[in-house]
This record gives C-alpha cells, sequence and structure tokens, in this order.
C-alpha cells in the first residue's frame, strides 16, 4: 500500500519534521512487552506509514464485543454520503460535551470528516453517554487511516474493548468524574508540590481537575500527544493518568520559574487557573520535547494498575452514594441561586447549589423562599408547622451545637400529617430523600430507588397502607400510611403504589404536636422535639442510611426552605 493513502486526511505542512519518514520501516514483534518498550522508546515515531501498520495491528488484538460496528458497517450507513463531501458544520453528539475535534495538522475537510465519523459512532454506540475525549481519538486515528470507514472501525474497537480491567475511554460521567477524583488522589500523592500550587491558586481543585483528560488529549501538540498514543495503544488509560500528572510537574516548575521562586500564591477563579494550564500545554513544545515528556511520565515510581483501578472504584461508589451519576445539565438552576440576595445562616449558596443538584427535574427553574428559621420565629413546633403547611415540597436544613450540617428534601406538604388525625403517621413520597453536608457531603435517597428488586408497580389484593415496624423506637415506628387521593399524586409514585416486600421502606415523613420524623423503619433518620432544640439520628430502613451527625444532637439552627416558582414572580 502506497505511504500517501495513510496520510490522505494529513496537512503535510504543518507536519514539521513528522513529514519527513525515517528510521525502520517494519516490526517484527509479537511479545507485549517487547511491544511495550518500543512504544516507550518511539521505535516507529519517525515513520509514518509505519505507525499506521503498527497502530492497526495494536488496535486489532483489543478483544471486543461479539457484535462491534466494521468498517462495512459505515460504508452501509453512510451509502451515498460517503461520496458527498462531509460538512464540519454538523454539530457533535451531546455525549462529547462541548469538546471540539482538535486540527492535529489534519486538513478543514478532514475535521469535517471526523464530525462525520463521531455522529455515526453515536448512531452505534446508543449506551454512551459522556465522553469528551471521543473527537480528539477520532482526530488522531483519522491521521493514519485509509478512509473514514478504516478511522470509524478503529474507533468502535476502542469504545467496544472489553477485555477485564482493561480501560480505554471513559463513556458515561460516572467514569468520567470519578476518573477526575481519581487524577486528584494521584496528583495529591505523586506530584505533591504541584497539587498543594493547585489547591493555593484555585477556588475549586476538583474543577481545575476536571480539564486533566483534556490536558493530554486536545491541549498537547500533535508531535507530543501522537508519541503518547504509541503507548497509550499498547498499555492502556493508565498512560493518560502518567502523562497528566508529568504535565502537572512541568506546569509547576514553569509557575516557579516565572515568579522566581514559590512566593505566596493568591487565589483566583478556577477557571482562570484552567485557562493557564491549557495555555501552558498549548506552547509546550518550545520547553519541553515529546521524549521528555514521556521520560517524566515513566519516572514516577510505585504507580501501578491495581492502585488506579481501587481508587476508581472507590471514588465510583462514593459518587453514587452522593447520587451524583449523570452530568447535571440544568445550568440554568445556577441562576435561581444568585450569591447577593441568597442568604442562609446554615448553608453558603455553593452549598445550595450543590442541594440543588440533587432536587427533581421539575422543580429546576425554581428559587429557594426562606419559609421558616428559628433564629427569627423561634423554637416552636407549632410556629414551624405553620410557616410550612400549604408548601410542597420543602428543604429542612439543620446545623448542630457540634457544627454538623443535615437535612432533608420532603416532597410533601407538612399539613397532610392531619389525614392522620392524632396518630403519628407518615406520608410523603419517593422523592424524599436525606443528607448531609458537614463534615462530608453525602445523599441518601429511598432505598426502593438504589434497589428496584424492592418493589414492583403492582399493588396485590389486601395490601394495608399502614406502617408497622418491629424497631427500636416502636412509638415513633409504628404509624400508619394515609390514603392520598389518586389526583393528587406527585410525578414520582406514592409509596402505596409499590408492593413492597418490608412496610418499613416506605416511612419517608411524619409529625404530630410532640415531634417531627423523616425516614421510619428499624431506626429514624432524623427526630426533632417540639422545642426544635433535641435531636435523635440513626440508621433506618427507608433511606438504609448511617447515623447524619452525631446520633444525639443539639440543634443550634434549624431552616427550611420552599421552592418559588421562578417563572411565576
Amino acid at each position: 500500500m502506497a505511504e500517501e493513502d495513510y496520510g490522505s486526511f494529513v496537512d503535510w505542512n504543518q507536519m514539521g519534521d513528522l513529514a519527513k519518514s525515517s528510521g525502520p520501516t517494519k516490526v517484527d514483534c509479537k511479545d507485549l512487552k517487547e511491544f511495550k518498550q518500543m512504544a516507550r522508546q518511539g521505535y516507529w515515531a519517525k515513520n509514518h506509514k509505519l505507525r499506521a501498520q503498527v497502530y492497526q495491528q495494536l488496535i486489532k488484538a483489543i478483544p471486543c464485543r461479539t457484535v462491534t460496528p466494521d468498517a462495512e458497517v459505515y460504508r452501509d450507513i453512510m451509502g451515498n454520503a460517503a461520496t458527498k463531501k462531509p460538512s464540519s458544520h454538523i454539530p457533535l453528539p451531546e455525549f462529547v460535551d462541548g469538546s471540539p475535534v482538535p486540527r492535529y495538522c489534519l486538513k478543514v475537510e478532514a475535521v469535517a470528516s471526523a464530525h462525520q465519523i463521531i455522529n455515526c459512532l453515536a448512531g452505534q454506540f446508543p449506551d454512551i453517554s459522556h465522553c469528551p475525549s471521543l473527537p480528539a481519538v477520532t482526530s488522531l486515528l483519522l491521521h493514519f487511516s485509509v478512509d473514514e470507514a478504516q478511522c470509524f472501525e478503529h474507533v468502535s474497537r476502542i469504545l467496544a474493548c472489553n477485555e477485564p480491567g482493561k480501560r480505554l475511554l471513559d463513556q458515561t460521567f460516572l467514569a468520567y468524574e470519578s476518573g477526575c477524583m481519581t487524577f486528584g488522589d494521584l496528583a495529591n500523592k505523586y506530584c505533591t508540590a504541584a497539587h498543594k500550587l493547585i489547591v493555593a491558586t484555585a477556588q475549586d481543585v476538583l474543577e481545575v481537575y476536571s480539564d486533566w483528560q483534556r490536558w493530554v488529549l486536545g491541549d498537547l501538540p500533535f508531535s507530543h500527544v501522537v508519541r503518547v498514543l504509541d503507548v497509550y495503544l499498547v498499555e492502556g488509560y493508565k498512560i493518560l493518568y502518567r502523562v497528566a500528572i508529568a504535565l502537572l510537574k512541568f506546569y509547576r516548575k514553569h509557575k516557579a520559574g516565572a515568579q522566581g521562586g514559590p512566593g505566596t500564591q493568591q487565589q483566583q477563579d478556577s477557571g482562570k487557573v484552567k485557562a493557564d494550564i491549557q495555555a501552558f500545554i498549548k506552547g509546550i513544545a518550545s520547553i519541553v520535547t515529546p521524549d521528555k515528556l514521556l521520560e517524566k511520565a515513566f519516572s514516577i515510581r510505585l504507580f501501578s494498575r491495581k492502585e488506579i483501578t481501587l481508587l476508581q472504584l472507590t471514588n465510583e461508589k462514593s459518587l453514587q452514594q452522593k447520587g451524583i451519576t449523570v452530568k447535571q445539565k440544568r445550568r440554568n438552576v445556577q441562576l435561581a441561586l444568585n450569591p447577593d440576595t441568597f442568604s442562609s445562616e446554615i448553608v453558603s449558596a455553593k452549598e445550595m447549589r450543590d442541594i440543588w443538584s440533587w432536587i427533581p427535574e421539575r422543580f429546576a427553574l425554581c428559587q429557594p423562599q426562606l419559609l421558616f428559621t428559628t433564629s427569627t420565629h423561634g423554637c416552636s413546633l407549632n410556629r414551624f408547622y405553620s410557616h410550612c403547611e400549604g408548601y410542597e415540597p420543602t428543604l429542612l436544613l439543620i446545623r448542630t451545637t457540634d457544627g454538623d450540617v443535615c437535612g432533608a428534601f420532603l416532597s410533601t406538604d407538612w399539613e397532610e400529617r392531619k389525614r392522620g388525625g392524632n396518630k403519628l403517621s407518615f406520608f410523603g413520597t419517593g422523592e424524599c430523600f436525606v443528607f448531609r453536608l458537614k463534615p462530608e457531603m453525602e445523599r441518601y435517597e429511598w432505598v426502593v430507588i438504589r434497589h428496584p428488586e424492592l418493589a414492583s408497580s403492582i399493588k396485590t389484593h389486601g395490601q394495608e397502607d399502614s406502617a408497622s415496624s418491629e424497631g427500636q423506637n416502636s412509638d415513633s415506628n409504628n404509624l400508619q400510611q394515609p390514603e392520598k387521593p389518586a389526583g393528587d399524586l406527585s410525578p414520582f409514585l406514592s409509596a402505596r403504589h409499590f408492593n413492597l416486600n418490608s412496610k418499613n421502606t416506605s416511612m419517608f415523613m411524619a409529625g404530630n404536636f410532640d415531634s417531627i420524623i423523616v425516614g421510619g423503619g428499624e431506626g429514624n433518620a432524623l427526630y426533632i422535639d417540639s422545642e426544635l432544640n433535641h435531636g435523635r439520628t440513626g440508621r433506618c430502613a427507608t433511606f438504609d442510611n448511617p447515623p447524619l451527625c452525631a446520633e444525639s444532637f443539639q440543634v443550634s439552627l434549624l431552616e427550611v426552605w420552599g421552592f418559588q416558582d421562578a417563572m411565576a414572580s
């Protein structure tokens, strides 16, 4: 095959020294360890055709799902479109999260081809929900492909890799976000000085680290990123961590040199720090060669795939517990929380935004409206009810005398408690959840959401609506679940519409003249007395939560917030 066949998408005028092919013309190697060594040393780095052939060999060897789209699938789908001129005006799928296709010395029309390939991939991989690195990987592989169809097949194999323990591209927000947290953990451990610099200068460290993949796949010049790709196709995802940490080390050295010493760092907006790192990496070719970058990346000792995997799993579990599994698309939620007008004695505007990201979608445009606070209205349960009745949903916030902060999102009007007569009765829906903000931020949803096997949507004949419990607090757990008129149902069905194997898993909120309770079954997530002064917290079956603060606590301050329709006002 002629060499030019492998470079039909390349603008050779931009390639510099890489346009001149030299060095070996073939690789006769089947041993993975030897391949690894050759990749790190850049054995095929000076020969475009050889590099293309090696990539083809490596990608062909990736273990994939049984049904993985190939070049023929692309030709069948595109049909006559393949002969038409592609357009870069075709928008990229939402899952790339705004990442553009990097030019990487490609012809202008080749960028349009990349758009076409990515959109075709989106149709073939409907399970991808978040993959910001896909444009960069597609653009890189287009360099070394004979045509669009071959590039499509190569990227498909990377996406469809199913080798246990091997990871090539994040395809969900959970995987991507846990990767950002894992990078932060690794940066803290393996480049402490650089990590301290970021902590000292950026207001939100995780926001800065959320760009770590883009540093490598997006910001690095082509001459550097293609050397990373050599090793990445042999060794997998961990090379991205190594290179990103090396970049952070070089950035810190650059900043120290620019300031003439460590000096004192002034904290600034995280966006400015991100832009500064991005500008440094884009111009890195003037101070760091590709080989020097890889040398730095591989000089990090005791950096194992096992450690990365364990960190990744731990961070994924932590995000799942917090309820953060998909990217929040509701950027307008932030508009509802104006830090100049928002005022709480318990949480900051940023903390309220974090809570807002958990609330049901239909309340996204609502503004927080303070209904009740013990600092103004006093410590009276009667006043609590009188200020909160008529509002649905509400947000309960508690600060203890120890400084812990916890609370609950409560789906139903507190007036509903009166349906039980004099009995303390549970009401509410599965949208209720409890949470804590300090010392750590955690959310605990209805156990049925996390374990759907506990329920079915068919109500069995004769199912009782009373919620009984054999838990520790028999006086507060042996409660009745009142009926709610069918027309009054929240979009999330009431618990009585589920066939639960235990009534304890549907005890959301309750109140009477001497206490309010959130969560029941084998204990209460929150119990507050009639003076809104003393409280208890423990595990409950409804939310399967640990204690939200000290098990017995004194209330320093209690607030209740409503949701004011911003459109109506």
